[in-house]
């Protein structure tokens, strides 16, 4: 059970408030997510001066379906209006640019451990760990608020560390009552798998390879999917009630219909009933 959740609207991306940093400072690469390669720090072609998409309603159909599955977690916005005071990549000095550029994956992967850390607090059965969450997400929100040379020299992937102890003991602790907490699928290749109407209630899938996966009609209560890879992961009439560790990005990169039971943390993808 959950105790009553906290707010996690603040970490979702804000475009109104952001310079655009995502179609800015990474890079892709032509793919069946991208139409075409772009450098890291180059603007994509379809970024207006005003730092809008200007294909936004059409991203899928013009070959940009890995935008349409990204989220930011709020890095954008606190990247650029708190980081560098809403002082913009285009009007800015140059150095400042290159260092937004810089900063915004350091801040978006701690926005990242701040999502799941706020999950991690609403869940009742981790409450022996909650004190030491608590403090975690305190250290970790202080990171954020960092100038821009404390941002880019940080170890953010020796913070990660310190921060996934507390989220693994906080996984066996949620999936400790769940009848299938003996499945241990964590960094397990199913890449193309066929499970559908599996019972994976309580699983550790953590890191787990699902892509393409049949998980039609399965259940995976109280599961837990922290990095799991759902791309094109078929949830069709699936049981996700109280799976936890589940964003929004991976969500968006899965396939689903309005018979996915999902857990209140996240939304379901417009494209899984809208055909596209």
């Amino acid at each position: 059970m959950r105790d009553q959740p906290g707010d996690l609207a603040v970490l979702h991306g804000d475009c109104a408030n952001c310079f655009g940093l995502c179609c800015v400072a990474l890079p892709f690469a032509a793919s069946a997510d991208f139409a075409l390669d772009k450098d890291a720090g180059t603007p994509c072609p379809n970024l207006r001066d005003d730092h809008r998409c200007g294909i936004h309603a059409r991203l899928r159909q013009q070959g940009f379906t890995g935008c349409t599955v990204y989220d930011c977690f709020g890095a954008g916005q606190k990247v650029s209006q708190r980081t560098f005071g809403g002082t913009d990549w285009r009007t800015g000095p140059r150095e400042d640019a290159r260092r937004m550029f810089d900063v915004f994956p350091v801040v978006r992967q701690l926005h990242e451990l701040l999502w799941c850390l706020t999950e991690a607090l609403t869940l009742s059965a981790a409450r022996p760990v909650h004190p030491d969450l608590r403090r975690a997400l305190e250290r970790t929100e202080q990171l954020t608020l960092g100038t821009p040379e404390e941002l880019a020299a940080l170890d953010v992937a020796a913070h990660r560390q310190e921060v996934n102890v507390l989220l693994l003991r906080t996984s066996e602790l949620a999936r400790a009552g769940a009848r299938g907490r003996g499945k241990q699928r964590r960094g397990a290749d199913l890449i193309g798998a066929r499970l559908k109407g599996a019972d994976l209630r309580g699983a550790n899938l953590r890191g787990a390879y699902l892509i393409a996966a049949d998980l039609t009609g399965a259940d995976l209560r109280g599961a837990d999917l922290i990095g799991a890879d759902l791309r094109d992961t078929d949830l069709t009439d699936a049981d996700l009630t109280g799976a936890f560790f589940l964003t929004q990005p991976q969500l968006n990169a899965a396939r689903g219909s309005a018979g996915t039971r999902l857990p209140g943390s996240v939304t379901r993808p417009v494209h899984w009933t809208a055909g596209v």
